[in-house]
């Protein structure tokens, strides 16, 4: 009966290789990965401070201890000027009331918080808070800075 002498199955090669199997390698290679994390990381550490409202205000130190905010507040600064802004944008002060009810979303309830400059006229700084308060905004704040110590 017609058998191969040798054969072992494999198409007639009758022996074994010997050593390495070469075989695909199915990993992925992560130190690149973390690379660019780690320097995406450092980046955003970097310019998170610098992301803050616009306008540039010398504000005052206080003992107060800082709230706790999930959502992202209306905020309406007062400069060393006078010069009134709602978020970054420069408003006069009869029109405050008429642009914050065109942004508040949930109408009166919105959080208002107002940032006036330490060197800022105290009576601007209670008008403006008079007109939202008359408006019929609730929900007003001061933005002050954490006193340090000396």
């Amino acid at each position: 009966m017609g058998m191969a002498v040798g054969t072992q199955g494999r198409g007639g090669r009758g022996h074994r290789r010997r050593g390495r199997h070469h075989s695909l390698i199915a990993e992925i290679n992560v130190t690149p990965f973390v690379d660019v994390m780690l320097v995406l990381l450092i980046i955003f550490m970097v310019a998170a401070p610098l992301l803050t409202v616009g306008v540039p205000i010398d504000l005052p130190e206080t003992q107060a201890k800082a709230l706790n905010s999930e959502t992202q507040p209306i905020t309406v600064s007062i400069n060393n000027k006078g010069q009134v802004f709602l978020q970054e944008t420069e408003i006069p002060l009869d029109e405050i009331v008429a642009k914050l009810q065109a942004i508040a979303k949930t109408g009166y309830d919105e959080r208002i918080y107002v940032r006036g400059d330490k060197d800022a006229d105290y009576g601007t700084v209670m008008k403006v808070m008079a007109r939202i308060s008359a408006a019929g905004y609730r929900n007003l704040g001061l933005v002050t800075l954490q006193e340090q110590d000396k």
